[in-house]
């Protein structure tokens, strides 16, 4: 971002300005880009598109402008009413730079219906419902509420509706309730509410969810850290393993948007079905199962990614080989991925989405999680529903709950789980106070656990130094989890290297676990207070109590993330690991990465694509859970924080949680700061309902 006084020098600029010409709008876009307003890929496509049409107008200009800077953003498509009643809540610009945009503004029509007009009358707009597809590179769908597309991003949106369409049409003919009924019961014995409860709380929705998910050839399944999302998967596992025809022939497919994720769903799913050996009694060879299911996969191993291109293996012309795919931390799975996914998946193939809604929306466009949960919380279940569940499950759908109608058939395939089994403490109470949006009672608990001294479980520093920050990473604080674990098991090396390979790998797996007990998680990447000065401090502080010898980039102890996938490597965005001394060769160094039970290791020459890892952004963090997570707001960081980034931040934490704030008030702005995506697809979904 420039200077408020670069920008006031715009300003100016645009005062001067006689009339709005065309010519006029390209420069002013190309000065936008210059202050770091626009992308300069977003004053880009406007000339593009004037190269295409000649006689375009300014304002289809600066609406693809910020159509492809909403995109950078995260958004779909771009509201067009909003546009005009109110630029400055979609433009998203810093203060210092409204004058500016209210000069600009001041000059472009007025009303929705001359914006309209300007874009209906270009030949690079297809308006829906009149113009034959022709390539064009935008997109206009009408109606009280306009929405403006690039291309792929509407072919995307429609895509995705589509699949989900066909896959939620209910289906019982399949289901043999009696079976079902029988194997709900014993796979969920210990249930607590077999019976009518009129607290949502009570209700088995774990049972539910499996019942459900029967009904269709997709499942989404909500809901907060410690709900059992995948505790209920393995059970509808189970209960798929119990009721299919031929079960060893049945294909089941694990896979999450990270690496970490990814491990992590393997891992569970695994425990949990072996856990429910007394259950079956022999009757199931749920170990089979799991042999057979192998690992879980990042959604760019499973579907094929090819480097440098949007091509994927794995299409509607070669689906994947699976009947039952579980995707773990859906909210991190972008527009362009689902779209991928869904005509990967073969019709007859069962689709389970885990996730958590609150979270933090995928880095790229679109926030579908969040889009095909929106009757989550209200359940929306209708007649048929409620007495299907009430035959397979013995559960009474609170009456609350319950719809004469739903606006998708989606929600009939949707449960929110909604009792944590892990977060009742007060890291649970911070994480509802934020996602409520009650930014008092989550500053109140903060301050009343930070009186109890460093060693509570909840502490918060607003204001200070971000040495205070590094120091407490490096050197810990109380009784808390920090990277001085991590130290020390590094310092094991020179102490009493290893002197056998198994020796070797033990050590190597203790400096992994170890590191992997804390992290700093960032709002931001760039300045001081984000991941570029936090990881410089961080090294800063054991280059000085001797922990690590930084003479290059690649140190004995440099944590790493992977920040490209390299399937020929077998590392994948997001994977973390560390440098160390390999056994064979000591004075070489290796980048060791823990994948499921044992270690993948690679040469430190072959990743080039890596970031040092002390600290690292929220948004890749995703998927993974820390025992001691501090949080690190900037000052720098506008509208990126948000309530779901600290909702985020905090559920990354087990057993403590900091927060640092580079000055007062960050954190409650941030909570009065819900995350809004822009997006079609619930119209879609909605138009689909009604074909």
């Amino acid at each position: 971002m420039k200077s408020k006084r670069h920008l006031d020098v715009h300003t100016q600029d645009l005062f001067a300005a006689p009339e709005l010409s065309v010519q006029y709008m390209l420069t002013a876009l190309q000065r936008l880009s210059d202050a770091g307003l626009l992308r300069r890929i977003d004053s880009a496509l406007a000339q593009f598109l004037w190269s295409q049409d000649a006689a375009a107008q300014p304002a289809l200009l600066m609406a693809a402008a910020v159509l492809a800077q909403m995109e950078g953003r995260g958004h779909s498509c771009l509201p067009l009413a909003e546009l005009v009643r109110s630029p400055n809540n979609v433009l998203a610009w810093p203060k210092e730079a409204l004058a500016a945009q209210e000069v600009l503004w001041a000059q472009l029509p007025a009303s929705l219906t001359d914006w309209l007009a300007a874009l209906q009358r270009s030949p690079v707009v297809r308006v829906l419902g009149r113009d034959a597809d022709h390539g064009q590179p935008l997109v206009l769908l009408g109606g009280e509420a306009p929405l403006l597309y690039l291309r792929r991003y509407w072919d995307y949106e429609r895509s995705v509706a589509a699949h989900i369409a066909s896959r939620t049409a209910v289906d019982e003919a399949g289901v043999d309730e009696a079976k079902v009924r029988l194997w709900l019961d014993r796979l969920f014995a210990a249930s607590a509410s077999s019976t009518s409860s009129a607290e949502a709380v009570d209700l088995d929705w774990q049972k539910l969810a499996c019942a459900l998910a029967l009904r269709g050839q997709l499942s989404v399944i909500t809901g907060g850290p410690g709900t059992g999302k995948t505790y209920t998967a393995a059970r509808l596992l189970a209960l798929l393993f119990a009721t299919a025809p031929d079960a060893q022939q049945l294909r089941v497919a694990l896979a999450a948007p990270t690496g970490k994720a990814a491990a992590r769903l393997k891992q569970s799913i695994d425990t949990a079905l072996l856990d429910l050996n007394p259950v079956v009694q022999g009757e199931l060879d749920l170990q089979a199962l799991v042999q057979r299911m192998g690992g879980a996969r990042t959604l760019h191993s499973l579907l094929g990614a090819r480097p440098d291109t949007r091509h994927w293996g794995h299409h509607a012309g070669k689906p994947l080989d699976v009947d039952v795919l579980i995707v773990d931390e859906a909210s991190m799975i972008h527009l362009e991925m689902m779209s991928a996914l869904l005509q990967a998946l073969p019709p007859t193939a069962r689709l389970i989405l885990l996730g958590d809604k609150d979270q933090l929306a995928s880095v790229e466009a679109g926030a579908v999680l969040g889009d095909l949960c929106r009757d989550a919380q209200a359940g929306c279940y209708l007649p048929d529903t409620v007495a299907y569940a009430r035959r397979v499950t013995g559960l009474e759908i609170p009456a609350g709950f319950v719809a004469a109608q739903a606006a998708l058939p989606l929600a009939q395939h949707t449960v929110m789980l909604r009792k944590s089994r892990r977060f009742g403490g007060p890291i649970g109470q911070l994480a509802q106070a934020v996602n409520q949006g009650e930014a008092r009672q989550a500053l109140a608990l903060l301050e009343e656990h930070s009186r109890l001294g460093r060693s509570a479980v909840l502490w918060a520093r607003q204001g200070g130094e971000v040495a205070e920050v590094s120091s407490a990473a490096v050197q810990g604080r109380g009784s808390q989890a920090s990277y001085a674990a991590y130290a020390q098991s590094l310092g094991l090396w020179r102490e009493s290297r290893p002197q056998t390979e198994p020796a070797h790998q033990a050590w190597v797996m203790e400096v992994l676990q170890s590191f992997d007990r804390f992290r700093l998680l960032c709002a931001v990447r760039e300045g001081d207070w984000g991941v570029a000065g936090l990881n410089r401090a961080v090294e800063a502080q054991l280059q000085a109590q001797g922990v690590i010898r930084k003479e290059g980039e690649w140190y004995m102890g440099r944590p790493v993330m992977v920040s490209r996938n390299d399937a020929a490597l077998g590392v994948f965005n997001g994977d973390i690991g560390m440098a160390l001394p390999s056994f064979a060769d000591p004075a070489r160094l290796r980048v060791y990465f823990l994948q499921g039970d044992g270690l993948h290791h690679v040469s430190t020459a072959r990743l080039a694509h890596v970031e040092t890892a002390f600290a690292m952004t929220v948004h890749k963090s995703q998927g993974s859970e820390f025992e001691h997570t501090a949080l690190v707001l900037s000052a720098q960081g506008g509208s990126v924080l948000n309530r779901e980034l600290v909702y985020t931040g905090i559920t990354r934490a087990r057993e403590a949680f900091t927060l640092w704030a580079e000055v007062p008030g960050l954190l409650a702005s941030a909570i009065a700061s819900p995350t809004q995506r822009s997006s079609g697809l619930l119209r879609f979904l909605e138009q689909k309902a009604l074909d």
